[in-house]
């Protein structure tokens, strides 16, 4: 049995690859574990007796010297270099056993279970700053609930690098019984119970052999630092200021435990810091830093909630929601902070491998018409050459074909087609256009799908409405060149309109970004149930909660050939990615707590399609109304209603926002001067921060 290349993992002198020594304990120890968790490569999570492992040592030894089995390629238990390693190897995998430490949850199923194999062949990376197994545990004490579990757990999934780290519960009766103190890089507290002593004695030998301990509004404390009770700040949020190192302090918003941490701390104080108090009359401290033991033993304690969002049942009022999740990026931020001062890696992982694109249609007839009008618009390769991206037609994955910026393979068959971000049924069930949208070319990460049409759209007859949809997006683009981040969970589009210079639309181009938001807008709050869910147009191409934080917009990019304007719209909304601002699920959620409905979460599939079903409707109304056909609708949902804006500078004339006008332009009424019509300066990246200018 050869060693396969994704096991030659580097060996350091306090980690030692046990398969490369002992491929039949390896075997064994899979047999019982069932599928390997993507840390067990390096470490093993179960306790061998070195007696034990001993025996199995010498079985293999025996073995490999009566010729039996076919390891004879690898190292052998006799081999000079494993002898003098043995010693130091037992002592490595010491804390192995078929028993617990901790043991593997069933709910983590996902990333030991389904994955292992994917990550073995990964050959992924490990972070192990303090020499210690990548694991983080979290101790909930005596509660059982695997809601709490899971919700600190994600938090910290949303910040650390996933790929670097694995997330165990340590459930209270391990604390004293399994030998997690030297297997684990990190320690999350997230109780509020009394922490048993026996327990206590055992988190403070973890630090100090030069574990870390971060405490979430825990009551955990050492070192003379000691816990006030203030029940009047329980259960409510609160503004904190947050010390950071070589910048102004942060100001946000969070729950507060009911818990503050004295402020004559005994002991020594060079080994606390304070680095969060509450802005309030007393200036609480709410977050301290604490070392201890001469291994790198550190502790950061909170009493602020950094690991509950707006979704908190404790959060009960409007107030207390738009607050949270006003915060919610710099809440992020600070957790990242306190990870990374504590040893952990939060980079973001590696940018996404680029992906092949398929074609698909919701109509058979048009895929079929398309693909005929391939046939006399493509190279001998199947080659349609662009500046931006040229697009290789192929059958099917067979053909090998390097997926790069500039040139991407297009599967032609669509029953090749499966994708858990996007479904073309769902797609295909909500699109009720005439042309718009029909042939669709899907990818689950590109570039940016602002470039993937730009080599069909001059020629394809009308009646076939291109759009391309992405799942991710590695170079999105925003207005005036700024970069629109792109997690999962966002609906990524760029539709192809085509618009006749001599029509209504075609004297007034800039209303089209109108238009675009407008139609996101009522994709959502035209479904029944959905009309009062608080998202909002905000002018020129916004997409917005309420008037408090944006979470899609819109880019349209248009080229006049002879009389015929076509037209690239890129937009961009958040679905289901309430990080790092908000989404529309938020929003659903947020009006189901409220008003005690149970409104489905909706996808960026049929959100996609509903709002291009939406915006044909919008334009033709428009190309025979004009801007009154849809104005009403518009002013229904925009957030400027009321609103002042300053003229040509920050300290410029006050003006009321009154609407805009015919071609798309925002209408102000300056006392004494009566309306007049303005634009933005091209510099803010908030086109109605206080800097407007009268458009001449």
């Amino acid at each position: 049995m050869g060693l396969s290349p994704f096991l030659q993992t580097e060996i350091s002198s306090n980690t030692f690859l046990l398969p490369f020594l002992v491929p039949n304990l390896y075997l064994q120890l899979s047999a019982l574990q069932g599928t390997w968790s993507d840390v067990c490569l390096t470490q093993y999570h179960h306790f061998i007796e070195e007696s034990a492992l001993k025996e199995l040592l010498e079985e293999e030894k025996e073995q490999e010297e009566a010729g039996a089995g076919e390891h004879h390629h690898l190292h052998h238990s006799s081999c000079h270099e494993c002898l003098q390693l043995e010693n130091t190897t037992i002592e490595s995998v010491k804390f192995a056993s078929a028993e617990n430490i901790p043991e593997l949850p069933e709910d983590c199923s996902s990333t030991a279970g389904e994955k292992g194999d994917e990550w073995l062949q990964k050959g992924v990376k490990r972070i192990n700053l303090a020499g210690k197994p990548p694991n983080i545990l979290i101790y909930l004490g005596s509660e059982a609930a695997k809601g709490r579990f899971e919700q600190v757990k994600s938090v910290l999934r949303e910040c650390v690098d996933a790929e670097s780290y694995t997330i165990y519960q340590l459930h209270q009766e391990q604390v004293l019984r399994d030998p997690w103190i030297d297997n684990s890089l990190l320690l999350v507290i997230a109780t509020e119970e009394p922490i048993p002593e026996g327990s206590h004695k055992q988190f403070m030998t973890f630090l100090s052999r030069g574990g870390k301990i971060l405490g979430f509004s825990s009551s955990f404390t050492f070192g003379g630092v000691q816990l006030k009770h203030k029940n009047k700040l329980r259960k409510a949020v609160h503004e904190l200021l947050v010390s950071k190192k070589d910048s102004p302090e942060v100001k946000l918003n969070l729950l507060v435990s009911g818990c503050v941490f004295e402020e004559g701390m005994k002991g020594d104080g060079s080994r606390v810091k304070v680095w969060s108090r509450l802005n309030n009359a007393d200036k609480d401290p709410v977050i301290v830093h604490l070392t201890h033991g001469s291994s790198g033993g550190e502790a950061i304690l909170s009493q602020a909630h950094l690991e509950l969002d707006s979704s908190s049942m404790d959060v009960q009022t409007e107030e207390d929601f738009n607050l949270l999740k006003m915060s919610n990026s710099k809440r992020y931020e600070v957790l990242k902070e306190i990870l990374t001062c504590l040893g952990l890696s939060c980079e973001s992982s590696e940018i996404p491998v680029l992906t092949p694109i398929y074609l698909l249609s919701p109509d058979e007839e048009i895929h079929l018409a398309f693909l005929k009008w391939l046939e006399g618009n493509v190279d001998a390769e199947g080659l349609r050459p662009s500046s931006k991206v040229s697009l290789k037609f192929i059958s099917s994955c067979e053909s090998k074909v390097e997926v790069t910026p500039s040139l991407m393979p297009v599967l032609t068959e669509m029953s090749s087609f499966s994708s858990q971000h996007f479904s073309l049924e769902t797609y295909q069930q909500h699109l009720q256009t005439k042309k718009l949208g029909k042939i669709l070319l899907f990818t689950e990460v590109t570039t940016t799908t602002m470039n993937l049409l730009d080599g069909l759209m001059f020629e394809l007859p009308e009646e076939m409405g291109l759009i391309a949809v992405a799942v991710r997006q590695t170079q999105g683009k925003g207005r005036g060149g700024n970069v629109w981040l792109s997690p999962v969970g966002c609906a990524l589009s760029t539709l192809h309109i085509s618009i006749p210079l001599h029509s209504n639309l075609g004297q007034r181009i800039p209303f089209i970004q109108h238009l675009v938001s407008l139609a996101v807008v009522e994709a959502v709050r035209s479904i029944p149930g959905y009309q009062d869910i608080e998202l909002r147009v905000k002018w020129p191409n916004d997409i917005y909660y309420s008037d408090l934080m944006k979470l899609g917009g819109v880019l349209v990019n248009s080229t006049l050939i002879e009389t015929t304007f076509h037209i690239l719209i890129g937009f961009g909304f958040n679905v289901n990615n309430s990080n790092p601002t908000i989404c529309i699920n938020d929003l659903i959620a947020k009006f189901n707590r409220e008003e005690g409905t149970e409104l489905k979460a909706l996808s960026a599939d049929c959100l996609i399609a509903r709002t291009v079903t939406v915006l044909e409707r919008l334009i033709e109304v428009f190309q025979e109304k004009g801007p009154n056909g849809v104005l009403p609708l518009y002013y229904k949902y925009w957030v400027h209603s009321g609103k002042q804006v300053r003229l040509r500078s920050e300290d410029g004339p006050l003006a009321w926002i009154v609407g805009i006008d015919d071609y798309g332009y925002l209408q102000v009424h300056q006392e004494g001067k009566g309306v007049e019509s303005v634009h933005p300066d091209g510099n803010s990246f908030d086109m109605l921060r206080n800097l407007i200018v009268p458009k001449h």
